[in-house]
């Protein structure tokens, strides 16, 4: 399975996730000439910018460990050009961060295919 693949599988996971925790799902993969973000949520009144990383083993390192200070700088840059692209939006900010390690998943298989180990960061700064 690719990577692209892959990503697209656990940002699924991450929105479903998300979706029984009662977040309200805004956009996702969106996109500005500056880069992506791969989820932009509601939660209550929180405006929740997702970052999601996923990997079909730890073999290569823990998912989280690819969210580098540089890779967050860019988010919290990314999530201003959101909101001014979405200026009714309202709400206090944040940045969080999600692993899905998606073990046991084929080609051509979708998230149910495996159970999904997600771990969700909430708050994460530089």
């Amino acid at each position: 399975m690719g990577n692209q693949q892959l990503g697209r599988l656990g940002e699924d996971a991450a929105v479903t996730f998300l979706a029984a925790q009662q977040y309200v799902i805004l956009d996702r993969n969106w996109r500005c000439r500056a880069g992506e973000i791969d989820i932009v949520a509601k939660e209550g009144d929180n405006l929740v910018f997702v970052e999601v990383k996923a990997r079909s083993s730890l073999r290569f390192g823990h998912p989280f460990e690819a969210v580098t200070p540089t890779k967050l700088a860019r988010l919290r840059s990314l999530s201003v050009l959101w909101r001014d692209a979405h200026p009714l939006t309202t709400g206090s900010s944040r940045i969080d961060v999600i692993s899905v390690v998606l073990s046991g998943v084929r080609a051509g298989a979708g998230v149910g295919a495996a159970s999904p180990q997600i771990e969700h960061l909430r708050g994460v700064h530089a």
